[in-house]
């Protein structure tokens, strides 16, 4: 049984919360567990486009990184992801608020992993589903202090 390490997993979130992009999308990671992740964003200015709604593309960021994240913690230690497909369907369009997005792994596999991700607005109604294909690089990974895993 995998038992995912509590501090591996606080210095993971911490890493991924201070890089560069998600800081720059206001976009964070609040949860990640095997085959689970969970993020927000609040919305701002910055993240619409000229008609008053919040862009597809960061609707397509959220779903990229939620199933990237959900789809991580089963893969090698010091190994990375690349998403190779990423299909998605907006559902409703979003002016304003807080908007989650839950990630999920339905798949895991040695080299290829399939994940499903729904972004959710305040009201808790699904704005935008996707799927995505995300392919293993061994050694490509973050070199994080903490072991993945607790030895069971």
């Amino acid at each position: 049984m995998l038992n995912p390490n509590p501090e591996y997993i606080r210095e993971l979130i911490e890493i991924i919360n201070a890089s560069p992009f998600p800081d720059h999308m206001s976009m964070r990671l609040s949860e990640v567990v095997l085959d689970k992740a969970v993020l927000e964003l609040k919305t701002d200015r910055c993240h619409l486009q000229p008609f008053g709604n919040v862009h597809g593309g960061v609707l397509a960021t959220m779903i990229d990184t939620a199933t990237f994240w959900a789809a991580f913690m089963r893969i090698p230690e010091e190994s990375g992801l690349v998403n190779i497909d990423l299909k998605l369907n907006y559902l409703k369009p979003v002016k304003d608020g807080v908007l989650i997005a839950e990630g999920c792994a339905i798949h895991s596999g040695n080299l290829i992993s399939y994940a499903e991700a729904t972004v959710y607005n305040e009201s808790r109604q699904p704005v935008a589903h996707g799927t995505s294909t995300l392919m293993t690089l061994r050694g490509k990974g973050l070199k994080l202090h903490s072991r993945k895993f607790l030895d069971s």
